[in-house]
């Protein structure tokens, strides 16, 4: 006996997602996302991502790494979800609502030829309390400077929540030459971090331009993480280095985002469907 699970696969700035629809089937998708995403005997992907009915927003989004862990959120994957639900008719667009488990996200497509192949996400305040993000230090002001050392390096992070924890580390060394591969899972599994946590370096450029590498939780390096970039732009903006706007130029492509300070992080950036299929679930 089989089931088949029709997908379609996205990618944001080479951030990769198998998109499903849920709405209708009930599956195991902790277990198969760690099946259809890998690379060499699945569908091969940074996560899975399905498409739920709300009762709070217009359509739910369920995020799942790729070691079958789920997520709060992804910036890069409400783009990929996006595109999704209008470029199928789902939902009608061009502006949605999308329940997630930081919150409901507000997402402006923008349409050519009546396919979405950009999209504005308003992720949110970003969270910079301790307790909220959640790091293990009885700190009350924004964390911005914490020495952390790990395996022979010495590191300073910000840290900023985004519905989802990412340290952030800033430093002069080319980000190219870091081993991340090394130091990365380090850093997630710290005992500072009570839920892991995603870990960004970042080379600035100038005021209005950073470069960054992500070590996404759950998932390993990622060439962008929407998520990353905007705790990346909030903590760049809280040091002072940069002003309300800025480019974060990350492997897979560079990712627009805007912050005044204090309200809303928006992020901007384009999408576009790689290929479609079918999924064969053996039982």
């Amino acid at each position: 006996m089989s089931k088949i699970v029709k997908f379609s696969k996205m990618q944001a700035t080479g951030n990769n997602f198998i998109m499903a629809d849920a709405r209708s089937i009930e599956l195991n998708w902790n277990e198969l996302a760690k099946n259809m995403c890998r690379y060499h005997l699945g569908i091969g992907a940074d996560g899975l991502i399905t498409i739920n009915k709300s009762s709070k927003a217009d359509i739910k989004m369920r995020i799942f790494n790729s070691d079958g862990s789920e997520a709060q959120i992804s910036g890069n994957g409400l783009r990929c979800f996006a595109k999704y639900v209008i470029d199928y008719k789902i939902i009608k667009g061009p502006d949605i609502s999308v329940e997630t488990l930081a919150g409901t996200k507000l997402i402006q497509a923008v349409l050519t030829s009546g396919r979405v192949n950009q999209a504005r996400v308003n992720m949110g305040q970003p969270s910079l309390k301790a307790r909220e993000i959640p790091v293990s230090l009885d700190i009350k002001e924004p964390i911005l400077d914490y020495p952390l050392k790990i395996a022979d390096r010495k590191l300073k992070l910000a840290f900023v929540s985004m519905g989802n924890p990412h340290a952030v580390c800033f430093m002069e060394e080319d980000i190219e030459r870091f081993p991340l591969a090394e130091i990365g899972p380090l850093v997630e599994h710290n005992a500072l971090f009570p839920e892991r946590t995603n870990f960004e370096i970042v080379n600035i450029v100038d005021n209005k331009k950073l470069k960054a590498r992500v070590w996404e939780r759950g998932v390993g390096e990622t060439l962008s993480c929407g998520s990353g970039a905007s705790a990346t732009a909030v903590a760049s903006r809280l040091k002072g280095v940069i002003g309300d706007r800025v480019d974060i130029m990350l492997p897979g492509g560079v990712l627009s985002l805007s912050w005044d300070g204090t309200t809303d992080v928006f992020l901007t950036g384009p999408v576009e469907e790689v290929f479609t299929g079918e999924y064969i679930l053996w039982t």
